[in-house]
């Protein structure tokens, strides 16, 4: 069976970060801020501390810094939005929504990172999508590895036509969904109201309108057996609480990795709930959520390659 979890992640230095105006037209999490230059140090402190704190409980953490020929890159600190890798060797490409988004994925610096690191990339594979399609990565998409399913929450950068294409492609059920925030727009990626761990799952009914669908994703999240932790609207848009990612420590370990905003806004029973699922591991990273719109699972890019020395099967 496919793993659900891992030990080991890919995330990005935010040596470029800064307020993307044009991923702010649809990401209503995004705050603007007038000093850059301080901006951009919290961001660097915020995301080296992050990493310290996931390497101090066990997980491996692979940095990809900025390449000597690539643009500013404002959001490249959230790189599972342009790739995710597969047991059996596979490094799947994205197609992203905006110009300077699509300069984040780089194929071969990925590549030498994970080759370097002892894993194996057998082959790389694009997303094919005409012009003005998009679909973000496992920010678009939210998998249920062990019920082989994905759901995606239709927006501007969750192409449903791309998602039943993508779905059929890996042998999934796609769960597709319409989402309205308090705003009145829908959410711009699943990962912010859906998150799915070995054993439960996290998910914002609220922001699900249409009463068949959410129905229907509820009734697919608890079939399979987990446990479902609600969410209200203010703990999704102010706390981020749903954008938080299992991992496992080399140890085996599981541990919840989430903000410290998130943490603070879950409830003491819901924290105990969760924590049946794994340590939870608060990172403070309030400069790259309030400027950058994204929080602890948007940083976090899963690498589920099989090792060089894993023997072939």
């Amino acid at each position: 069976m496919r793993p659900h979890i891992t030990d080991t992640v890919v995330m990005v230095p935010p040596d470029d970060f800064a307020f993307n105006e044009q991923t702010a037209r649809d990401n209503d999490f995004q705050h603007r801020d007038r000093n850059a230059a301080a901006v951009r140090e919290r961001a660097l402190a915020e995301a080296a501390a992050m990493v310290a704190s996931l390497r101090a409980a066990g997980v491996q953490v692979l940095l990809l810094g900025k390449g000597l020929d690539t643009p500013p890159l404002p959001d490249a600190v959230f790189p599972n939005n342009w790739f995710s890798t597969w047991p059996d060797g596979r490094l799947q490409l994205y197609p992203m929504r905006t110009a300077n988004r699509q300069a984040e994925v780089r194929p071969q610096a990925l590549t030498a990172l994970l080759q370097e690191a002892g894993f194996r990339v057998q082959r790389t594979t694009q997303l094919a999508a005409a012009p003005g399609q998009a679909l973000e990565g496992t920010g678009a998409l939210v998998f249920d590895h062990l019920s082989r399913r994905l759901f995606a929450a239709r927006s501007e950068r969750c192409d449903s036509e791309l998602v039943q294409v993508h779905a059929a492609e890996l042998g999934y059920q796609p769960v597709l969904f319409d989402t309205r925030a308090s705003s009145g727009r829908p959410f711009y990626h699943s990962n912010v109201m859906l998150s799915i761990g070995e054993r439960f799952a996290l998910i914002c009914p609220e922001a699900l309108p249409n009463r068949a669908e959410r129905a229907a994703v509820l009734a697919a999240l608890t079939e399979s057996g987990r446990e479902l932790v609600e969410l209200s609207l203010d703990q999704t848009e102010q706390g981020f609480c749903a954008n938080l990612l299992q991992l496992q420590s080399r140890a085996g370990e599981r541990l919840l990795v989430l903000s410290q905003t998130a943490f603070d806004h879950l409830s003491a029973a819901q924290r105990e709930r969760l924590g049946r699922h794994g340590r939870l591991l608060p990172v403070a990273i309030p400069t790259i959520e309030a400027v950058g719109g994204g929080s602890a699972r948007c940083m976090l890019a899963e690498v589920f390659l099989p090792r060089a020395d894993d023997v072939a099967t």
